[in-house]
């Protein structure tokens, strides 16, 4: 029996949407924040991961602001500790330094030193989006941030 037109391609189908699912499993992200969103104050990062590696990190401060990209520096050491150093889109760099479940992130020329909190994304209340890609809880996203980029 000769496959039909449509039985290949649902056939194709399927294997994209396999595909499609397992590529968007492989990316996670743990994101942490300051301050209350929609604040003057907030400021928000996401570390993406994806195949174990770093794949992007973003920023995000004030009142209702947009992601902007921040560039991976490597492992570094700060006062004895394990981190990783990121630059802001204004070329400032910073040190990321893992606390228990939270992020401590301080500028290389000390004025700049504040403790993130992981983010919860999701919905709340029943209102809003199930975000796939996020870190489920404080030590997913530590775990994550550990396992890509201080390895």
């Amino acid at each position: 029996m000769i496959p039909t037109s449509f039985g290949i391609k649902t056939t194709l189908l399927g294997i994209v949407a396999i595909l499609t699912t397992v590529s968007v499993k492989a990316q996670k992200v743990a994101n942490y924040s300051v301050s209350k969103y929609g604040s003057a104050a907030y400021e928000h990062f996401s570390f993406w991961v994806e195949k174990g590696k770093p794949s992007e990190i973003t920023y995000n401060a004030g009142k209702y602001g947009e992601d902007k990209p921040v560039k991976y520096l490597g492992k570094s050491s700060y006062e004895g500790k394990r981190s990783f150093k990121i630059q802001l889109p204004d070329n400032r760099i910073l040190q990321v330094i893992p606390l228990g479940y939270k992020i401590k992130i301080v500028g290389m020329a000390k004025n700049y030193n504040k403790l993130f909190t992981w983010a919860y994304e999701g919905p709340v209340n029943g209102m809003g989006t199930f975000c796939e890609a996020c870190a489920e809880d404080e030590k997913e996203a530590m775990k994550l941030l550990n396992s890509a980029y201080l390895k």
